[in-house]
């Protein structure tokens, strides 16, 4: 199963097994991973899950929609380039090793 490493502001790290097809999002919530709140579910309707995906697989994720670039408009934390919403991130073999690093705030 392939696996996300989820940086804390603090350097803990939480390695995390995610089922194909699974959003970030859904991973960290099953999880219990600490700082991403989910306020909406995964609907993309609040910026809650907001996480910075390590450059080197940016290029490996699809390109932000619509709904996710004004959603990132309104990110507690600061945004960045690397700026993504988790819910918006599905799980394939392609991303096994991904590492985030999970904003010092989502709200």
């Amino acid at each position: 199963m392939p696996k996300v490493t989820y940086r804390h502001p603090d350097g803990r790290e939480d390695v995390v097994d995610v089922p194909v097809g699974w959003s970030l999002m859904e991973a960290a919530i099953q999880n219990d991973i600490e700082g991403i709140v989910a306020e909406c579910g995964g609907g993309c309707a609040c910026a809650t899950c907001h996480v910075y995906v390590d450059e080197a697989y940016a290029d490996r994720l699809p390109a932000i929609g619509d709904m996710e670039g004004d959603m990132l408009e309104c990110t507690a934390a600061e945004r960045q380039p690397n700026s993504r919403l988790s819910c918006q991130i599905k799980m394939s073999a392609e991303l096994d090793g991904l590492q985030v690093t999970l904003p010092d705030r989502q709200t």
